[in-house]
């Protein structure tokens, strides 16, 4: 991890070709989610690593949807990206818009979260609080089972990256609301920011 993009270039990245609120606020949870898991999981001298990706991964999503994942490399490299950086954030649209395999820990849980923060951002929206802080595991279960509910986020690809990661379900679900509870003022304090 020699060239280490900084932060405030893959922001300013991000925001170049991303100006619906709703793509920044998911780039900011991403991101957010991903250093959270980072440290959890034993990765934490890497956690802007994984921050980085998390914060990078839809940045061609919302010029480029039709080319989703195989823009990405020719945008990252304006920020002289490495190879590392550019495979994490290619594989996250494994088997959707991507033939790059999820290798890394990190890459499986990119893969695994990005589907599920929309799932659980969605539903917190529909809470009194319009927050996570009050959502428990269980009321995200029926969620996530309510299949007309924020259709568009994959359960398939939900489950298939708690397999890649060799966790039950209810894992994924419950680490994903943590690291969301965590960062949930951070990532409003960046969207009033920006």
């Amino acid at each position: 991890m020699s060239n280490m993009v900084s932060r405030e270039s893959a922001v300013a990245l991000v925001q170049k070709y991303n100006q619906e609120p709703f793509h920044l606020q998911h780039a900011y949870t991403v991101e957010a989610v991903m250093r959270w898991f980072a440290n959890d999981l034993g990765y934490g001298a890497d956690a802007d690593f994984w921050a980085l990706a998390g914060l990078l991964h839809d940045v061609d999503f919302e010029q480029y949807p039709d080319e989703h994942c195989q823009k990405a490399p020719e945008l990252l490299a304006e920020i002289n990206a490495d190879e590392a950086l550019i495979h994490a954030v290619c594989s996250h649209g494994y088997g959707l818009c991507s033939d790059v395999v999820p290798t890394h820990e990190m890459e499986k849980v990119l893969f695994a979260c990005d589907e599920l923060t929309g799932l659980i951002g969605a539903a917190a929206k529909m809470r009194p609080s319009k927050s996570v802080q009050d959502m428990e595991l269980s009321s995200l279960k029926k969620k996530f089972k309510d299949k007309k509910f924020a259709a568009g986020c994959s359960r398939d690809v939900i489950r298939q990256g708690a397999e890649m990661l060799g966790w039950e379900l209810d894992q994924l679900l419950d680490k994903t609301l943590c690291a969301m509870r965590a960062s949930e003022a951070d990532v409003a304090a960046e969207m009033s920011a920006s």
